[in-house]
């Protein structure tokens, strides 16, 4: 009902911090906007030690809930598996407990969509370590396996255009083959706008059709905007169809 999503968003947090968990880095801000603390991550990291670590840098930060970005399968705002680039223990892990806040955690490319979204059917791809992407439907947020799914000659979407992918075929080839993802997801999707986020998006020279570049700090404003949903699904509020 409306009176009770106005409610809703009256009771939200009002500082909100934000970590972007990412396969070499973990960075986090308070809202969208001050300075960004960064660490590094990697396949040592479990959520116990960059929990201590964002925790011992953000002792003088004021916040009254906490936004987690990351790297892998979230269902229902719990993780659901273990990442493919950091150390283990995520399933299960309560990070409220650990910060003692209110914690909600979505997929990392999916708070960078969401940070990105300007209306209608919005295909977001985050070329970083890996693959992430998320398809936003007039406000409606779906966060996706497509990087693990089948492409060309045995390997995956994440095979051709993660940072391994950009090793293996070099940075020429890599860029040929973000070009043809796009143009046949976007039109499998039937997304009206393609953006790509992610640090390697920085090495595309020139970008497909109907995409555009993602600014890699959209993560944190859209790790505000979690706070702003309606209900239990996840639907981003004041977005209509056609706004870009």
């Amino acid at each position: 009902m409306p009176g009770n999503r106005t409610a809703a968003r009256r009771r939200a947090p009002r500082r909100i911090l934000v970590i972007d968990v990412g396969g070499t880095h973990i960075k986090f801000r308070v809202d969208g906007r001050g300075r960004i603390f960064r660490f590094p991550s990697g396949p040592g990291l479990g959520p116990e030690r960059m929990t201590r670590k964002v925790l011992k840098r953000a002792h003088s930060l004021a916040y009254d809930a906490v936004s987690i970005g990351y790297p892998g399968l979230v269902f229902h705002g719990r993780i659901a598996a273990e990442p493919h680039n950091l150390g283990t223990g995520w399933t299960g892990f309560d990070f409220a407990a650990a910060f003692g806040k209110p914690v909600r955690i979505v997929n990392d490319a999916a708070m960078q969509a969401i940070g990105s979204y300007r209306g209608g059917r919005m295909l977001f791809l985050g070329l970083g370590t890996g693959l992430g992407a998320t398809l936003i439907i007039d406000g409606v947020v779906e966060p996706t396996e497509i990087g693990h799914m089948p492409y060309r000659k045995g390997r995956s979407f994440e095979d051709y255009l993660g940072e391994r992918g950009r090793r293996r075929l070099g940075t020429r080839r890599w860029r040929a083959a973000v070009g043809d993802a796009v143009a046949h997801l976007s039109a499998a999707l039937e997304a009206d706008y393609v953006v790509l986020g992610g640090g390697n998006a920085a090495r595309l020279k020139k970008l497909p059709p109907g995409a555009r570049r993602g600014d890699n700090r959209s993560a944190f404003s859209g790790g505000v905007r979690i706070w702003q949903q309606d209900g239990a699904t996840l639907r981003l509020p004041g977005t209509a169809r056609g706004q870009r």
